[in-house]
């Protein structure tokens, strides 16, 4: 059995984060998906998909550094329905996309070509920089 789902979207908003306690933090954003179409009379038409996306820990960090509003990202993860009852005693549930990890296609500014960065995977933590380390040899001393 496979539970193994791709997305390519643009965010809806920034990553809300919390952060639990006993270094547990949890990220969720939407990611917005669109399917092209042509409708029953024969115009071309489009549909937008809401899918709430959910990430933990390491990988919620990340996305706090490198997820905004606009951007596109690639997500892969697996399908979680959340179940519960609420208040009134009726029985909800909730679908959303566990991430595994993601990849920042674009900055979501088309003034702003900048390159894609690679794979973040679950349990990886990355330093982001954005102006990559320095290769100044202002501060080296001549003596």
């Amino acid at each position: 059995m496979v539970n193994r789902v791709f997305l390519l979207g643009r965010l809806g908003k920034d990553p809300e984060v919390r952060y639990l306690g006993n270094e547990m933090v949890v990220a969720t954003f939407t990611l917005a998906t669109n399917e092209h179409y042509t409708d029953k009379e024969g115009k071309k038409a489009e549909h937008t998909e809401w899918h709430t996306i959910e990430l933990w820990d390491g990988l919620a960090k990340n996305a706090e550094k490198l997820l905004k509003k606009g951007r596109v990202v690639f997500v892969e993860g697996r399908i979680k329905t959340d179940n519960w009852v609420d208040k009134e005693g009726i029985s909800r549930h909730a679908v959303k996309i566990r991430a595994s990890q993601f990849q920042l296609i674009s900055s979501g500014n088309p003034e702003n070509n900048s390159p894609a960065n690679p794979f973040v995977k679950e349990g990886e933590d990355i330093s982001y920089d954005p102006f990559g380390p320095s290769t100044s040899t202002d501060d080296i001393l001549p003596f």
